[in-house]
């Protein structure tokens, strides 16, 4: 797996960490869970353990990707972890286009955010 590939699977896997803070550990903070679409505490309360659990699910995908990385890099198994990769880029990007179909234009920016790195990496692995 080229160099670019794997910067765009990490940056990717960050993201993903990041979002699992956001909706794991910071959520019932007003800014944050503003960004989610819940405006008011109330609304936050309600969604709180929702956002718990997507976070985990964030973090998840995130460490098979670092695990692959891990496993391309220092571990010797560049098939293992060139899989581990690209499933969870596929699985990242694809959770991506589900996010703007189900929401529409109001979700364009975060689908787009959760998107980018994971599709970049794929790119970047079929063209180089």
């Amino acid at each position: 797996m080229n160099l670019a590939s794997q910067l765009f699977a990490l940056l990717a896997a960050l993201l993903h960490v990041l979002i699992f803070c956001m909706e794991s550990l910071w959520f019932m903070r007003p800014r944050v869970h503003r960004r989610f679409g819940a405006p008011t505490t109330a609304d936050a309360e309600a969604r709180r353990l929702f956002a718990f659990n997507q976070g985990f699910y964030n973090l998840f995908l995130a460490v098979g990707v670092l695990a692959g990385l891990a496993a391309i890099d220092l571990g010797g198994n560049a098939v293992v972890g060139q899989t581990l990769v690209l499933f969870g880029c596929a699985c990242m990007a694809a959770a991506g286009v589900v996010l703007y179909f189900s929401a529409g234009r109001v979700m364009l920016r975060a689908a787009a955010m959760q998107c980018a790195f994971p599709l970049l990496a794929w790119v970047a692995w079929l063209v180089f």
